[in-house]
C-alpha cells in the first residue's frame, strides 16, 4: 500500500516542461531617473483614485463614471472574464467525464437458417427457447425492441503535466488580461484627466479672448472719437475695427474646440454627447509634485509590464503542453448501466450490465510534429521576453520623458508669466500714449496683439503642465501595484 502510495505521488510530479524563471528587465545602472532632480517633499500618488491629486472636485466627480460606463473599459472587463471562464474550461480535464444515452431500439427481419435465432425469436445460445420482447410472425419475420439505460464514464488522468500546464497557462493568461483592464481603465482615465484640463485651458482662452474684444471695442471708440477731433485717420479708424471683428472671430472659433473636448469627455464616461453638457469656468486643478520613485518600481508600479511579465509565464507554460506529448496517455473508460426487451423489468437487477478497461496510447512517429510544436512553443517565449524588456525599456522613457517635461515646463511657465507681465505694462503705457495722441494706433494694434498672444501661451503652458503631470502618473502607474493583480487561484473565482 505505502508503495503504491509513493509511486502514485511520484508519477502525479511528473510534469514535463521547463519551470518559470522570470527574465531579468534591463533596469539603468542607477537607483533614480536622470531627470529627477527636486529634493522638496513631494505629493504621494493615491491609490486607486490617483486622481484626487490635483484637487479638482469636476474631475473627483467624473472619473469614478469611468470604470463604469466607458465601453473600452467594459470590453476589458468582458476579456477578463472569458479568460477567467478559460481556466475552468482547462480545469474540467482534471475529472472523468460522464455520459447516459438511453436508447430504445426495434428491429425487425427475416430469419436466416445460417444464423439460428436471428431475428425468429429463437435464442442464439438456447435455440429451443424464445427471448422475450420479439413476436414471430407467419412469414418468418420477427420484430424484437431493446430498451437501454447506459452510463459511460471516461478518464484520462494527468499523469505527465499536459493538463496541469493547460490550466497555469489559462491562470497565468487570465492574469495578463486582469493587468491589461487595469492598464485601460488607467489610461481612459488619464485621458479623462487631460480632455478636462484641455477644456478648462479653452475656458480660459475664451474668457482672455472676451476680455480682448471687450478693450479692442473700447479702442474703436477711443479711435472714432480722436477721428471726429481730428486726431486720428479714417484708416486708422478701419484698423481698429478690423482688430476687433478679428478678435471676435478667434472667441467664436474658440467655442468649437471647447465643444469637440465637452464631446470627447462626454464619451470617455459612457454618455452620448448630445445630452451632456459642462458649464463654463476657470481651471481650478493643483499641480502637484510627483515622486516617481526608482526605476527599478516600474516592474510593480506598471500594469503593462505586469501583463507582459504574466504573458512570458503563459507561454513558458505553453512548451510544458508541448513536452507532454512525447509521452504516453492513459485513457480509462467505464460502461454500466440496464438493458432489457421489456420496460417493465428494464431496472430489474437481472438486466444490469457493466465494463471497465483502459488504453494506454504512444506516439510513434509523427513526422516531426512533436518537435516542431515544442520549437514554435520556445520561439513564441522567446518573442514575449523581448516584449516584456521592450515594455520596461519603453517605461523607463516616457517616466524620463516626462519628467523632463516637468522640469522644463516649470521653467517655461515662469518665463512666460514674466513675458505677459511685461507684455501688459507695455500695453497699458502704449494705450495711455495712444489716448493723448503721441503715437499712432498701429503702434497700439502692436502691443495689443502681442499682449494677446502672452496671455494665450501662458494658458496653453499652464494646461500643458497638467497635461504632462497626467501623463507622468500614468506612466508611474496610477497608483496600481503589482499587489493588486488577483492570485492565480483568485482568478479562478472572477464572474
Amino acid at each position: 500500500m505505502i508503495r503504491g502510495a509513493a509511486v502514485a505521488a511520484l508519477v502525479a510530479g511528473c510534469a514535463a516542461g521547463p519551470p518559470y524563471e522570470r527574465p531579468c528587465a534591463p533596469l539603468p545602472g542607477l537607483d533614480a531617473y536622470k531627470e529627477w532632480k527636486r529634493a522638496a517633499p513631494a505629493d504621494a500618488i493615491p491609490r486607486g483614485a490617483w486622481w484626487t491629486i490635483f484637487r479638482d472636485a469636476e474631475l473627483d466627480a467624473l472619473a469614478p463614471r469611468v470604470a463604469t460606463g466607458n465601453q473600452t473599459v467594459l470590453q476589458a472587463i468582458a476579456n477578463y472574464h472569458a479568460a477567467a471562464a478559460q481556466i475552468r474550461i482547462a480545469r474540467a480535464g482534471y475529472w472523468p467525464t460522464i455520459t447516459a444515452a438511453p436508447t430504445v431500439r426495434t428491429s425487425r427481419g427475416v430469419a436466416s437458417t445460417n444464423v439460428p435465432g436471428n431475428a425468429t425469436g429463437v435464442s442464439v445460445m438456447n435455440p429451443g427457447t424464445t427471448v422475450p420482447g420479439t413476436a414471430t410472425t407467419g412469414t418468418g419475420t420477427s420484430r424484437v425492441t431493446v430498451y437501454t439505460l447506459p452510463v459511460e464514464a471516461t478518464w484520462a488522468p494527468d499523469l505527465f503535466g499536459r493538463v496541469r500546464n493547460q490550466v497555469k497557462q489559462a491562470q497565468y493568461t487570465a492574469q495578463a488580461r486582469a493587468a491589461d483592464l487595469a492598464n485601460v481603465r488607467l489610461l481612459q482615465e488619464a485621458m479623462l484627466a487631460q480632455t478636462l484640463f484641455e477644456l478648462r485651458g479653452q475656458d480660459a482662452q475664451i474668457t482672455v479672448l472676451e476680455e480682448t474684444v471687450a478693450a479692442n471695442e473700447e479702442i474703436v471708440e477711443l479711435t472714432r472719437a480722436s477721428y471726429l477731433l481730428g486726431i486720428a485717420t479714417e484708416s486708422e479708424v478701419l484698423q481698429a475695427r478690423l482688430t476687433l471683428q478679428t478678435s471676435r472671430v478667434q472667441l467664436t472659433n474658440a467655442a468649437l474646440a471647447r465643444a469637440q473636448f465637452e464631446h470627447a469627455i462626454a464619451t470617455l464616461i459612457g454618455v452620448p454627447a448630445s445630452g451632456f453638457s459642462l458649464a463654463r469656468r476657470q481651471p481650478s486643478a493643483r499641480l502637484p509634485t510627483i515622486p516617481p520613485g526608482a526605476p527599478s518600481q516600474l516592474l510593480e508600479r506598471r500594469p503593462d509590464v505586469a501583463s507582459a511579465e504574466r504573458q512570458m509565464a503563459a507561454a513558458n507554460a505553453a512548451i510544458g503542453i508541448g513536452y507532454a506529448a512525447y509521452f504516453p496517455q492513459l485513457t480509462l473508460t467505464g460502461d454500466a448501466g440496464f438493458s432489457s426487451t421489456t420496460l417493465a423489468k428494464l431496472l430489474a437487477w437481472p438486466s444490469r450490465f457493466w465494463a471497465v478497461g483502459g488504453t494506454l496510447t504512444q506516439v510513434l512517429f509523427d513526422g516531426g510534429l512533436r518537435r516542431a510544436t515544442i520549437d514554435q512553443a520556445r520561439a513564441a517565449y522567446d518573442a514575449t521576453v523581448a516584449a516584456y524588456r521592450q515594455t520596461v525599456l519603453t517605461a523607463i522613457q516616457q517616466v524620463e520623458d516626462q519628467l523632463a517635461a516637468q522640469r522644463i515646463l516649470a521653467v517655461v511657465v515662469e518665463q512666460q508669466r514674466i513675458a505677459v507681465q511685461v507684455a501688459h505694462e507695455s500695453f497699458v503705457l502704449e494705450r495711455a500714449r495712444y489716448v493723448t495722441g503721441i503715437d499712432p494706433y498701429v503702434v497700439l494694434m502692436t502691443q495689443q496683439t502681442a499682449l494677446l498672444a502672452a496671455r494665450q501661451a501662458l494658458i496653453a503652458l499652464e494646461t500643458q503642465q497638467l497635461t504632462a503631470a497626467v501623463l507622468l502618473i500614468q506612466d508611474l502607474g496610477g497608483g496600481w501595484r503589482a499587489t493588486d493583480l488577483p492570485s492565480p487561484t483568485q482568478v479562478i473565482q472572477a464572474r
